[in-house]
């Protein structure tokens, strides 16, 4: 058994965090840097990621996640809030940035550009912020798998009102939407959940060869 399934057994979903132990400095470095590196469509990145401490404004949150503990006793909560409003502007600073790093003309890639551009800017903005909301949950896998090797603890949480988190982070105006939140930490060792076995489907039913 390779260490990564080691880990991806460890993991679970912590119900209940140990307000007194934080993640460090060094090790949200590594998380920041699993997040960062992240595959996405195109290699675009099309979100932000907060980084929430503040006790104050988690205080506020808590309420729009359904009252759950988490966002108060967890180290961080980590919030994944896509671009709503995705178009030429990121684009151009993705080949700025992309010509910059690899030392290549913008005439070496500009076919794939104005492709890029064409499916892009083709999309109704209900899809395209469908897809920008898609891209969050593959950084927040890396998340998950970073930290597990860390035997850091992450709750990726649904469980909240995105339009709160908006209002309170003030998202809207930047052309943000809260898409997915995770809480990290370390487990409280009255979270009875990490003593439950894991339910998966079988290999036999989930896979389907052809």
């Amino acid at each position: 058994m390779t260490q990564f399934i080691k880990d991806a057994n460890w993991r679970y979903a912590t119900k209940k965090f140990d307000a007194s132990k934080k993640v460090s400095a060094e090790d949200l470095e590594t998380l920041k840097e699993a997040i960062r590196l992240s595959a996405s469509s195109y290699g675009l990145q099309p979100y932000k990621v907060f980084i929430i401490e503040n006790p104050e404004l988690r205080a506020q949150l808590q309420p729009a996640s359904w009252g759950q503990s988490q966002i108060v006793d967890a180290s961080q909560v980590i919030v994944f809030a896509n671009m709503t409003q995705f178009g030429d502007d990121e684009i151009n600073a993705y080949f700025d940035n992309m010509t910059s790093t690899r030392g290549i003309s913008i005439e070496t890639v500009q076919g794939y550009k104005d492709f890029m551009k064409s499916k892009i800017n083709a999309l109704s903005a209900e899809a395209k912020s469908n897809w920008t909301a898609k891209q969050t949950y593959l950084a927040l896998g890396n998340l998950l798998n970073a930290a597990a090797e860390l035997k850091i603890d992450v709750t990726p949480m649904e469980g909240f009102e995105a339009d709160k988190y908006n209002e309170i982070l003030g998202l809207t105006e930047k052309g943000l939407n809260a898409s997915v939140v995770a809480t990290i930490g370390y487990r409280h060792e009255e979270d009875a959940t990490q003593h439950y076995a894991k339910v998966r489907k079988s290999t036999e039913e989930l896979f389907i060869n052809l």
